[in-house]
């Protein structure tokens, strides 16, 4: 017997608007920032609203690569509530990264960005969320982020 065989479907895609970062300096492991999420929009599958509150806790480490850790909820169009943790990395040349921090648009191809969402809800509809495993190709832009959500089937 084989095991199965790895697949993604797309399901949707969180579009974050982000707040001004706060930075809380190099702390022994990377430089600590913290990005507030204060609003978007889920579209797809699933649609709603990407409600104010919440944030990206970074840290940047000497090379550059950042670990991410978002929590942050969205409010479904019919009355749902999603609470998302969301972990991942993001990673590219030291020139390009730096453009980003300084709010320059950059290629998204030219930039790893991978996360791994995961829901919690007390909504049965949604319950769906917490029985599957996600990954998220990801996008960094001066005043949001964007990320495409894929279920593991």
């Amino acid at each position: 017997m084989t095991t199965p065989t790895l697949e993604t479907k797309y399901v949707f895609t969180i579009t974050a608007e982000i707040g001004d970062v706060v930075t809380a300096g190099e702390t022994g492991i990377g430089v600590r920032r913290i990005i507030p999420i204060i609003g978007g929009e889920v579209m797809g599958a699933i649609t709603g609203k990407v409600l104010p509150f919440g944030a990206d806790f970074q840290t940047i480490r000497p090379n550059e690569l950042i670990d991410l850790e978002a929590k942050y909820a969205f409010a479904t169009d019919d009355g749902a509530v999603i609470y998302v943790e969301n972990k991942g990395m993001r990673f590219g040349a030291v020139e390009l990264l730096q453009k980003l921090k300084r709010g320059e648009p950059v290629d998204p191809k030219l930039i790893y960005f991978r996360t791994v969402p995961k829901f919690e809800t007390g909504h049965e509809k949604y319950r769906w969320l917490m029985e599957h495993i996600f990954v998220g190709s990801a996008a960094r832009h001066a005043d949001r982020v964007v990320i495409d959500v894929h279920q593991v089937v």
